[in-house]
């Protein structure tokens, strides 16, 4: 019996399909028409295949059954990692019911629970979103999950010396870099400039200090930062302790930038010396407390790093590498926002 024109060629493009993948046109039925077991990797190999061809049909799913993600954070309570957790829980309410996203909270100083999170999770887990310190257990660890093919997603703050498929943040050291600009830019005559830095141990704090300090040495010789970054930790009495201390050393400081947390210290200590107004100040993150010093004039500049473009860009890249999102997002960093008192808004940022 003669085969009809349509199955001729339905026959004919699967044998491409089955060339381009590599493996038997059974298998291509098999995949193409969902019947019978079938791994990820295969199944993979023939739906790029029938992609690259372009075959005029619905292809299947790559993945079948649940995909458990991990999102491992800072237990932190700034007002950035907070708006970090909203923006994560608005995003993962949009996913698909098949992916299951188990989310984590680890304290920031306690590296063996961290490296437990990532080690051991207890359950088969096929991708993992991480914010964290980067120092080399740390690294270790998440290069020998990387290794063993689980792809990792840096957010926030990237990690040095793994091979994770994305980092989803901003470029911290142009961040830096951009706040140098506006002191420079503002301030009140030539003097000094005070740099707070949260923990030298966040790769993202290091690269903006770093990214300030060398946007005025290179544009501003009138201004001389001050020789070592005051480490704070986001504490707030250390914040207030650092300025406070500056000013009573020098007469002639004409410039904060804090990388961190901790602002109602530095606006506590500006104000005990009649210098909130006079002294610009450069920091992070748009908050309530922000907002309100902005308004009174006491802080100039916020940057802020967009929490809600981060964990979208964070949850695609990790969906595109487990093959959930067909695909790939774009692979550039997030744009950071600039707030001043032109531009910040009146509802709040924090319920």
């Amino acid at each position: 019996m003669t085969q009809s024109p349509s199955r001729r060629k339905r026959s004919a493009r699967f044998i491409e399909i089955a060339e381009a993948a590599g493996v038997s046109t059974a298998t291509v039925d098999r995949v193409l028409n969902e019947r019978g077991s079938v791994s990820t990797a295969t199944r993979t190999k023939v739906v790029d295949a029938a992609r690259r061809l372009s075959v005029p049909r619905l292809l299947p799913e790559v993945r079948h059954g649940l995909v458990h993600l991990d999102i491992l954070q800072p237990r932190n309570s700034t007002p950035f990692h907070r708006r970090l957790a909203l923006a994560i829980q608005r995003s993962v309410q949009m996913l698909d019911r098949r992916v299951i996203v188990h989310r984590s909270a680890v304290p920031e100083d306690d590296e063996t629970l961290i490296l437990e999170a990532i080690l051991h999770p207890p359950y088969r887990r096929h991708g993992l979103i991480v914010t964290a310190h980067d120092s080399p257990p740390v690294r270790e660890a998440l290069n020998s999950i990387i290794e063993a093919g689980e792809p990792v997603v840096t957010l926030a703050t990237d990690i040095g010396g793994i091979d994770r498929v994305h980092y989803a943040g901003i470029d911290n050291y142009r961040a830096g870099r951009t706040a140098g600009h506006y002191i420079g830019r503002m301030a009140r005559g030539p003097g000094r400039v005070v740099v707070i830095c949260n923990a030298l141990q966040y790769r993202s704090h290091v690269d903006r200090t770093r990214g300030c300090r060398d946007a005025i040495d290179e544009r501003f010789p009138a201004l001389q930062c001050e020789p070592l970054s005051v480490e704070t930790h986001d504490d707030p009495d250390q914040c207030y302790l650092a300025v406070v201390h500056a000013l009573q050393q020098h007469q002639d400081i004409v410039g904060i930038y804090n990388s961190g947390a901790g602002s109602v210290g530095i606006d506590a200590a500006l104000r005990k010396f009649g210098a909130a107004g006079r002294i610009v100040w450069v920091g992070h993150e748009m908050s309530d407390e922000h907002r309100r010093y902005i308004e009174e004039g006491t802080m100039d500049v916020a940057i802020d790093q967009d929490p809600d473009g981060q964990a979208i860009s964070a949850l695609q890249h990790l969906l595109h590498a487990c093959g959930v999102v067909d695909e790939a997002p774009p692979g550039d960093t997030n744009e950071f926002r600039l707030y001043m008192s032109e531009n910040i808004r009146r509802n709040a940022y924090l319920p």
